[in-house]
């Protein structure tokens, strides 16, 4: 069973950036990566999808990506109180709207645009040790639930004791919800199928390799397959320290 014994893997505590330098440094980052955002509003359940395409420090502005489903965009024109989130190598970087935000519609394609934040909580969370699987070691996994009509085949591409990452062939972008949870996550781990119920939420479809991945986190699982998944985590990460050693 895995146990993060090492201090580096202690969860670090969160740290609140207020500097406009550190707050647009960070921001960028989550830019230049194209790291998707995670956008909810106060009173609602309902999770949106966005990019920042913009961050300006000289101005004090940012500007967000169309939001994917579109309505929550009439809750952000409406001024109702938001938070986005994005996560960037394990680092949750998170913020609460600052003012309300604009259509732009001017340059490539719509986006909205407001002040910069004045805060934002920077999140190392390095207790959960995410193993990399590799190519040739992909496992077969199967998404499936109520809320789709049949189950798609994908494969693992990472996996931490809290979620993985996952790749399917094609753009299947309209068939999954962002914030859904999945009741029949099926992985076809080395010493068995281990099978959960998951929450979807990461969701990009990169057109380049006609390949859709996709983030999703372990929802309310049972001790058995926390079991596997720590199993399978352990087993991973002794591998990499293996041909780490090997290549020294």
């Amino acid at each position: 069973m895995f146990n993060a014994s090492n201090a580096d893997d202690a969860p670090q505590p969160p740290k609140v950036l207020t500097t406009p330098l550190e707050i647009s440094g960070n921001l960028r980052m989550l830019q230049e990566s194209h790291d998707p955002l995670i956008i909810t509003f106060h009173e609602r359940s309902q999770r949106f999808q966005s990019y920042l395409v913009d961050v300006d420090r000289e101005r004090n502005v940012i500007a967000l990506d169309e939001m994917i489903p579109r309505d929550g965009e009439r809750f952000l024109l409406a001024g109702e109180p938001f938070r986005v989130e994005g996560f960037h190598d394990g680092v949750r970087i998170a913020w609460d709207g600052n003012g309300p935000l604009t259509i732009d519609e001017s340059s490539d394609g719509r986006c909205y645009r407001g002040a910069l934040p004045d805060e934002v909580v920077y999140h190392q969370r390095r207790n959960a040790f995410r193993a990399a699987l590799k190519l040739a070691q992909l496992v077969n996994v199967e998404l499936g639930g109520d809320k789709l009509k049949s189950p798609v085949d994908g494969k693992l591409l990472d996996i931490s004791a809290t979620g993985c990452k996952l790749r399917f062939e094609g753009d299947i972008t309209a068939r999954l919800q962002l914030g859904q949870v999945y009741e029949r996550f099926i992985a076809a781990l080395p010493f068995g199928n281990m099978t959960a119920p998951v929450e979807l939420r990461y969701l990009h479809f990169e057109e380049r390799i006609n390949t859709t991945f996709a983030g999703v986190r372990f929802h309310n699982i049972s001790g058995l397959v926390q079991r596997q998944v720590e199993r399978f985590v352990y087993q991973l990460q002794r591998e990499a320290r293996r041909f780490d050693k090997d290549d020294l």
